[in-house]
């Protein structure tokens, strides 16, 4: 590994970028405002940090680019990568519930930054973005859990097809003694790895013999649970129902409530996709469905979205900087559409058009920042809004 007196540069001043400067006290920061002083000739080790898209001038100025994870590749000890467009975050959580017992961590994507984990954990469960594959070229793990995939951020990647080719990076790195848990549209992909693919969670529940009916979660997060179980059952040869069953899902991920008239609503802001939200609705299909949608959708195609609401019984609230194109896709589709614009607008208009067998649901299929400083203000403020109503 590297020493802690090297010499690197790293690229951003956020969680990552400091978290490795605790590490590497002689590491250099910058971010765009530091262009002037960027040394396009250097071959300092340049670590870039995940929000750091590739077209950003300074790295596609600088000569030995790399990862956090390949910079700490050499002391990584047994580890489990988690990636995928949505249910990532919760599936490293259940993971990490079902082997605390055995004294692993989790980190990366989520709470603990790499350069902050404890080298000496037997297992480290990463949770990993698209980003972070983006620059990774060494570091590898040993199980390779990918979630389904599609339309994700394709403002920072470019297209689908390299954020696609950055999801499956890690394949091509792994050797014949790895695990490679894959979506089956990914079976042909070339890995020295042992793949185990997947259609959907009963596949899965066949190859490892877990008995989906004793597990107390629905769709979308059936799956997740299904996916850690998978883990547990790789790793340690055992299937823990009772455990599993004791994870308990974070908040403004299909979280229902009940407004003071007792009529059902979900926070769904988490989702900041199309696939998320698609997911979100499967359990209400049959259901009287008033959705609020809108944001910044990140230059995703958002045509499958109305192809699949386009038979339920559903009505669109439209909010956000996108709210004109999601209201033209619904007169496209003859989807009845209210152009809101604003939040409260919404949940003011929904308030006068449900009855106790309505599902009224936030599940914007869009990220929250071009209105709110995060998902969970954009969903903090829509319970508000809903528990402030008389």
């Amino acid at each position: 590994m590297n020493t802690l007196n090297d010499k690197i540069r790293i690229l951003g001043k956020g969680i990552t970028a400091l978290a490795l400067k605790d590490k590497y006290p002689n590491a250099t920061l910058y971010d765009d405002n530091d262009f002037n002083l960027y040394d396009f000739t250097s071959d300092e080790k340049t670590v870039v940090s995940p929000g750091i898209p590739p077209y950003n001038e300074m790295v596609l100025n600088s000569r030995n680019i790399l990862s956090d994870y390949d910079l700490f590749e050499s002391i990584i000890p047994f580890s489990i990568w988690i990636s995928g467009t949505n249910g990532k975050t919760t599936t490293t959580q259940m993971c990490q519930h079902l082997l605390s017992q055995y004294n692993s961590i989790c980190g990366g994507n989520i709470g603990i930054p790499l350069s902050s984990m404890d080298e000496k954990a037997p297992i480290w469960i990463l949770e990993t973005s698209s980003f972070t594959l983006h620059y990774t070229n060494k570091a590898k793990p040993n199980i390779y859990l990918l979630l389904p995939i599609s339309e994700d951020h394709i403002t920072w990647h470019g297209s689908f097809e390299e954020y696609r080719n950055a999801k499956l990076k890690p394949l091509a790195l792994m050797n014949e003694s790895d695990i490679a848990i894959l979506p089956e549209i990914f079976a042909d992909v070339k890995t020295a790895a042992h793949v185990i693919t997947y259609k959907n969670s009963d596949d899965l529940c066949e190859y490892f013999k877990i008995d989906k009916s004793k597990i107390k979660f629905k769709e979308p997060f059936l799956l997740d649970a299904i996916l850690a179980m998978c883990i547990q059952k790789i790793v340690f040869d055992e299937i823990d129902y009772d455990l599993i069953n004791d994870f308990v899902i974070d908040k403004h991920k299909v979280e229902e409530f009940k407004d003071k008239k007792n009529r059902l609503w979900i926070d769904d802001s988490k989702a900041t996709n199309v696939d998320a939200t698609i997911n979100a609705l499967v359990p209400y299909k049959n259901n009287d469905i008033h959705i609020i949608l809108g944001g910044d959708d990140k230059g995703a195609n958002l045509l499958p979205l109305f192809e699949d609401i386009k038979d339920l019984d559903i009505y669109v609230y439209a909010i956000g900087s996108n709210a004109d194109k999601i209201t033209d896709y619904c007169n496209q589709f003859a989807i009845k559409v209210e152009n809101c614009m604003f939040l409260d607008v919404a949940v003011n208009k929904i308030d006068k058009n449900i009855t106790q067998n309505s599902v009224a649901i936030l599940s914007p299929a869009a990220a929250s920042l071009d209105q709110f400083k995060s998902y969970a203000h954009r969903g903090n403020e829509f319970k508000k809004l809903v528990n402030d109503l008389s």
